[in-house]
């Protein structure tokens, strides 16, 4: 039997209105033209909803009873775990001039109409909409960055790795990787609001203080990777003192007040790149695991080597 492929699912737009006839006018405009729709009646709901069941478009109505449609979309847009391709469209059986069309776009709405919507126009709206957030949304998942810290991802330096460990085979250079885990203390990996804002913290002083000639990236939630030419064992090891120092003295603000962040780090270097018996690649594999190794076995220590015992910088 031959294999069919998936039919992609409809997409699911979330109505935020506490006015029955306008949410049902709605749904009679999307439910017939392959739309799934999602029902909140609160601006708090709406906020919860978003979260939960991660609609592909929204579509708020400004005057709801708990909070304005105006700061659900500001919070929405503030808000680190919202995608900043969902388009979110405000209605109003209120006043829709100027002004409060540029309030709207000042909230971040992709449009504000007046109601009754005119039902022809909004579809080929949403349309558009959702055009664009499914090429950007494509491009941003075959892009070599990481959108929270703007370093390379996984798949970004798994390319300068082949990149990087090209030249140093033809130079005949060390070559290094280094694995950082930076650990803020009191907050959990399941804090996913502040492990993201401390990511992003530790990315922007990384790019600061990170040498030109190396890669440097994120791995995972809590992870970050040097790729760094011309750098033997020993030099390795400075290189975690240089960057792990520079992040354990800069206390990272988080909510709540500062967070002291302790470092530990996992390496692999060899002395001559041409004579390795390992790609670029594998290294910076080893690195992980010498890390992860390390973290495992919850001793107090700073940096281990793959194949190396733990030791202590200080």
């Amino acid at each position: 039997m031959a294999n069919r492929e998936k039919a992609p699912s409809a997409p699911l737009v979330l109505i935020a209105n506490d006015q029955e006839w306008s949410a049902r006018s709605l749904e009679s405009i999307l439910g017939p033209s392959g739309y799934s729709v999602v029902r909140a009646y609160t601006g708090q709901q709406a906020l919860e909803r978003v979260r939960t069941a991660q609609p592909d478009l929204i579509i708020l109505d400004a005057q709801m009873p708990d909070v304005h449609g105006f700061e659900v979309c500001r919070q929405l847009r503030s808000d680190p775990r919202f995608s900043a391709t969902t388009p979110i469209i405000i209605t109003t059986s209120g006043p829709s001039g100027r002004t409060q069309r540029l309030e709207a776009y000042r909230a971040g709405a992709w449009e504000f109409l007046g109601q009754p919507v005119d039902g022809e126009a909004l579809l080929l709206k949403l349309a558009t909409f959702l055009q664009c957030k499914r090429e950007v949304d494509s491009l941003r998942e075959e892009s070599l960055l990481d959108p929270t810290t703007g370093l390379y991802n996984m798949r970004g330096l798994a390319r300068r790795a082949h990149e990087i460990g090209a030249d140093a085979f033809r130079r005949r250079d060390p070559l290094a990787c280094v694995v950082f885990a930076p650990h803020a203390e009191g907050v959990g990996e399941s804090a996913d609001e502040e492990v993201q804002r401390i990511a992003e913290q530790v990315g922007q002083l990384l790019k600061r203080v990170g040498r030109s000639s190396d890669a440097i990236g994120r791995l995972g939630q809590s992870e970050f990777a040097v790729i760094a030419p011309a750098t033997s064992t020993e030099g390795a090891l400075r290189l975690v003192r240089r960057l792990g120092g520079s992040i354990e003295s800069s206390p990272m603000p988080v909510r709540g007040g500062e967070r002291s962040i302790r470092v530990q780090a996992g390496y692999c270097a060899v002395a001559d790149f041409a004579e390795s018996t390992v790609d670029a690649v594998e290294l910076l594999l080893r690195a992980t695991t010498a890390l992860r190794d390390l973290k495992r076995d919850g001793e107090a220590v700073q940096v281990r080597g793959f194949d190396q015992t733990a030791i202590h910088l200080s």
